[in-house]
Formats: C-alpha cells, structure tokens, sequence
C-alpha cells in the first residue's frame, strides 16, 4: 500500500489559475471566456497573477475586476518567471482542484470541464492527481512544432512520463499535491514527472489549440532550450533520489 496521500474527487470547485507577463489585449476576452466556459457548471474564482508586466495588463486587470466579481488579481511587482507565477496562485488559491491556462489565449478555456470531468467522482482512476492537455493540432510555426515535438519525445524517454505535451499550458492538479512538489523555476514544464515521482497517477486529454492574435511570445531557444536541457538532468537526479515505500496495514 502506498503512502501517498489520497486526493479527493472534484466536487464542483475550481480555481482557475492564469499567469500574464504583458498581455494587456488578451486578458479581458480570457477572463469572459472563461467565464463562459464554467458559468452555471462550477462553483470557481479566477486568479490572474501579473508578472512584472510593463504595458497596460494592470490597468485592464483592474477594469475586469469591477466586471468579474470571481477575479482575484496578485501583482509581482517584479517578473519572477510563470512557475512562480503559478505557485503564487495556487498557495492563494482557496478551491481544492487547480486549472491553469496560459495568458496568450492559445488555450480554449471552453476544454476546462472535460479536463475536471476526468477527477470527478465516478470517472477519476485510482490515485489521479494531474490531468494534461495535450495540443494535437498546434497552431505554431513548423519550427516552434518540431522543436516541441523533439523536446517532448526526449523528455518522455529519459524522465519516463508517459505525457505527450508538458508544454501545454492547460492542466487540471490537486492543489495539495502541487504544494508537496519541489519548486524551481520551470518547474510548471515537469509537472507530470513530478507527480509521478510523488506515486500518483497522470492522463493526458487531448485539447484544441489556438492561433495567437495578440501579444508577443516570451519564449525562445535562449530562454527555453539550453534551461531545459539543465532542467530535465536535474528532475532526473531528483527522481533517482525519491523513494517510494509500500506499507503494509
């Protein structure tokens, strides 16, 4: 028997969890888009955490917030990075269950309820902790898809997590679990290994993806590649450092 804690099933409550770095034109169709996703089918407020933006994403923040009784905004006063973005969030957060999505409108917030439907009583499988979207039909550049395509495949093979798409930005987790991770930055790219290594249970569901329409991506080879690659042997090393005991009652 394992000694890892049981999570609860998704009872109906949710906080969905969005990091922004200068997205001033993204966030206000975001937060009513994800409000239409989820009115009338969950109990859930909304944290957008603003991550040392420079443009106007504050101010139109603020002007959601008169709008969206269900928002919370936190502000680091300066850019800290999107996993602490998401720790900041989740440690606020006040529900059990977690959704995130990325700031750029890529993730369709309309593919939350199927991602909480797989944690839900009935249709959660033993020990699931971590529901992963993953990004069948990507709308990037051919090199933005292949790099991933190499990166995730590399990923799975030396880390073993059986998860197609890390870099997806929409994922449902036990808030619980989350918080007995240990943090680095980038950690939000090895959520599923993470979880794994704590012995609970990952699937992934396919999700749609779409075209950016507004913004700049934050991301590239400096910034993703060579950081990664340091990542991936420093999870590897914590996971063969964790042990799992099994316990007998």
């Amino acid at each position: 028997m394992s000694i890892s804690p049981p999570c609860p099933d998704y009872t109906g409550a949710v906080t969905v969890v969005v990091p922004v770095k200068d997205e001033a034109d993204n966030v206000l169709p975001l937060i009513e888009e994800i409000h239409a996703a989820l009115e009338g089918k969950a109990e859930f407020e909304v944290i957008f955490v603003d991550d040392g933006s420079s443009d106007a994403t504050p101010a139109r923040l603020a002007e959601a917030r008169a709008r969206f009784p269900r928002l919370r905004v936190i502000r680091h006063r300066r850019s800290c990075g999107q996993s602490t973005a998401v720790s900041t969030a989740v440690r606020a957060a006040r529900h059990p269950w977690i959704a995130t999505l990325d700031g750029d409108r890529q993730n369709d917030p309309a593919d939350i309820p199927a991602l909480l439907a797989r944690v839900s009583p009935g249709q959660r499988e033993p020990g699931l902790a971590l529901v992963a979207g993953w990004r069948v039909a990507r709308n990037d550049s051919g090199v933005r898809k292949l790099s991933s395509k190499v990166a995730n495949g590399v990923r799975s093979r030396l880390l073993g997590d059986s998860t197609p798409d890390t870099g997806c930005g929409l994922k449902v987790f036990s808030r619980d679990v989350f918080l007995r991770l240990p943090f680095f930055d980038h950690l939000h790219r090895f959520l599923p290994a993470l979880v794994l290594r704590e012995g609970y249970a990952v699937v992934s569901v396919p999700v749609s993806h779409r075209e950016r329409t507004a913004g700049r991506s934050k991301y590239g080879i400096n910034n993703r590649l060579w950081v990664g690659i340091v990542d991936l042997f420093g999870v590897m090393w914590l996971k063969r450092r964790m042990k799992l005991p099994e316990v007998e009652a």
